[in-house]
């Protein structure tokens, strides 16, 4: 009797879902759990797995269709499939020509569909591609890529050996013409550019500004990183004082941890902080649920979980959502001034900057110093700019004066 493979239950904050992949073809030998597809929506990729040991059957949905919570997107029958079935499942139910790679016998990278299907067409070597899709999968645009540099030291080669009195032949003017690629936009990304559409329309942003001296975190970071490693089993970042340093701010003004709901203003009793991560699907702001309950070593550790599994879109639906107030750090990529954007329904939003040594007064004398502009973006509808800049200046007091912070006096 045949089984249905099914999309996972959808949240009630999600309605549907793109089918962005198959990990088998029909015809294979799936075990329990195994990895069949994957379903992206505009928040995570949610995972299908095989039910139980079996043979997968056709399919019912393709990639790139959307489908809803629940939908049967498959079918496969149980038990070990055939002899002859089981020794071939490692080719897809068409016959492809064979790649040089599986010519040779070597042991194949994990492909996607459309990249397998380039690969044979061009008789490529996928071991030469760097994939840079989930876990290494190599990717359609991974291989069109590799084309592009292959062709150029060709065409460069063309270019130097073609006589001056020699016209360009009409591959040559198609190669030099400039190239377009059109590509759907995610649903993540899709929802990410609706959301910071809508709180640019709905909220009052405003941003106020401040620098902070990085030489007393810096010396601390120093003096016990390498203990708080081997202790804690996880990096000392700045991450960590910064959040402490929010903490601390946001029970001073406790208008920054609350948000606007229609007509009332809701306070919040929790700290619930979000940390934006990049990933290759865009940005994720990840939740420290109860932050003020952490310690440092706590804190770092979940964000270095969060940025690992981040990577490879393993964050889960309930990890991703909500939060009180938001910490962004683009200094990571060299930014050094930036007003970000808030994460609605949240009230503001701390963005961090690179380290860079200045010239600052200190005692009257000019010194050089480790100094990082900060920025808090706030709703003004909800927060004063006194409150927005008191807010900031106790960041900065806390952070160059950490042993203060940390002892609590």
């Amino acid at each position: 009797m045949a089984i249905d493979i099914k999309v996972a239950q959808f949240p009630e904050s999600v309605s549907e879902g793109t089918l962005i992949e198959w990990h088998k073809q029909p015809g294979e030998t799936v075990r329990q759990d195994e990895l069949l597809a994957e379903i992206e929506t505009d928040k995570v990729v949610f995972e299908v797995l095989a039910p139980e040991d079996g043979v997968l059957g056709d399919f019912l949905a393709q990639q790139g269709d959307t489908v809803s919570s629940e939908q049967v997107i498959a079918r496969m029958q149980p038990g070990d499939a055939p002899q002859s079935d089981t020794e071939s499942s490692d080719t897809p139910a068409k016959p492809e020509a064979p790649s040089r790679t599986e010519s040779l016998g070597e042991e194949q990278p994990r492909l996607a569909p459309a990249a397998k299907k380039l690969i044979a067409e061009h008789n490529l070597d996928a071991n030469l591609i760097k994939g840079t899709g989930k876990d290494g999968r190599i990717l359609k645009e991974d291989v069109q890529a590799y084309l592009g540099q292959a062709r150029k030291p060709a065409a460069e080669t063309t270019q130097q050996s073609r006589p001056a009195s020699s016209p360009p032949s009409t591959r040559d003017a198609t190669e030099g013409e400039r190239p377009q690629k059109r590509v759907p936009m995610s649903r993540l990304r899709a929802r990410i550019a609706e959301r910071l559409v809508e709180v640019q329309q709905t909220a009052a942003i405003l941003t106020t500004f401040n620098e902070i001296d990085m030489q007393p975190v810096m010396d601390l970071r120093a003096r016990y990183k390498d203990k708080f490693e081997k202790q804690h089993g996880v990096k000392l970042g700045f991450m960590s004082f910064f959040v402490k340093a929010c903490l601390e701010a946001l029970q001073r003004f406790p208008e920054i941890n609350a948000s606007i709901d229609g007509e009332e203003i809701v306070y919040h009793g929790f700290y619930d902080i979000g940390i934006a991560v990049g990933s290759p699907r865009g940005l994720v702001v990840p939740i420290l649920r109860d932050a003020d309950a952490l310690s440092m070593a706590e804190i770092e550790k979940q964000i270095a979980d969060y940025a690992e599994r981040a990577q490879t879109g393993k964050l889960s639906l309930d990890e991703i959502t909500g939060g009180t107030f938001s910490i962004t750090n683009g200094g990571i990529f060299g930014s050094l001034l930036s007003t970000p954007i808030l994460n609605p329904p949240q009230s503001a939003i701390l963005g961090m900057h690179k380290i860079e040594k200045r010239p600052v007064v200190v005692e009257d004398e000019i010194v050089i110093r480790p100094m990082m502009y900060v920025a808090l973006s706030y709703d003004h509808r909800l927060v004063d700019g006194r409150e927005a800049v008191q807010f900031l200046v106790t960041i900065k007091e806390c952070v160059e004066d950490p042993a203060r912070m940390l002892l609590d006096v």
